[in-house]
């Protein structure tokens, strides 16, 4: 069960669903790129939720500035670090001290960054990282990534682009590459939520 609730970050609001879990475990979900329809009721993100509270997470979505009823303007992937960075202290402040950080598509770009700025997470989790329509060249390093998912056919993600740059980071995480999967997990999200939850089990 999800509850509706703010997170304030500075001047902005976002506008979040809350799933309250049974441990210390939390996460943070982002979504795709807000200007092409993105936001966190994508069902993506929603599958992705579902998957880490029947592990027993507290699971937090949200919408980034400007989009749905977060305030703000978007503003190209900078100022939406901070609403990423708001949103992992929102979960600090519910009593989740082993933090995790999940992205889909644009939203796990934005992550990135907010990894490779240095925020201490316990697990990240990428979900099709848009290497083929984002440059992911400014990622030095990306600590802490232990799964990494997209689909056989992604265009946006496509496996050997993301794992070219696995090998440039110099990590080695669960690569999961679903057969038959575009960038929308049209057909797949059953696949996908398999796949996260083999990762956890």
């Amino acid at each position: 069960m999800e509850t509706a609730v703010i997170i304030k970050n500075q001047t902005i609001r976002l506008q979040a669903l809350l799933g309250k879990g049974a441990g210390n475990r939390g996460v943070v979900i982002t979504h795709p790129h807000p200007l092409y329809g993105g936001n966190m009721v994508n069902p993506v993100v929603v599958r992705t939720a579902s998957a880490f509270a029947q592990q027993g997470f507290t699971t937090l979505r949200f919408n980034f500035r400007g989009t749905g009823g977060s305030s703000g303007m978007y503003d190209n992937g900078h100022g939406e670090q901070t609403d990423v960075i708001a949103a992992l202290e929102f979960l600090k402040d519910q009593g989740c001290d082993a933090l995790y950080l999940a992205g889909y598509s644009f939203g796990s770009r934005v992550n990135a960054s907010v990894m490779a700025g240095g925020y201490d997470i316990f697990d990240h989790i990428m979900i099709s990282p848009p290497v083929a329509f984002m440059s992911f060249d400014d990622i030095a390093a990306l600590p802490s990534t232990g799964l990494v998912i997209t689909g056989q056919n992604d265009e946006i993600a496509p496996p050997d682009r993301i794992q070219a740059h696995l090998d440039r980071w110099g990590i080695t995480p669960r690569v999961e590459v679903i057969p038959g999967c575009d960038h929308f997990y049209a057909g797949h999200l059953d696949s996908l939520h398999q796949s996260l939850s083999h990762y956890f089990s």
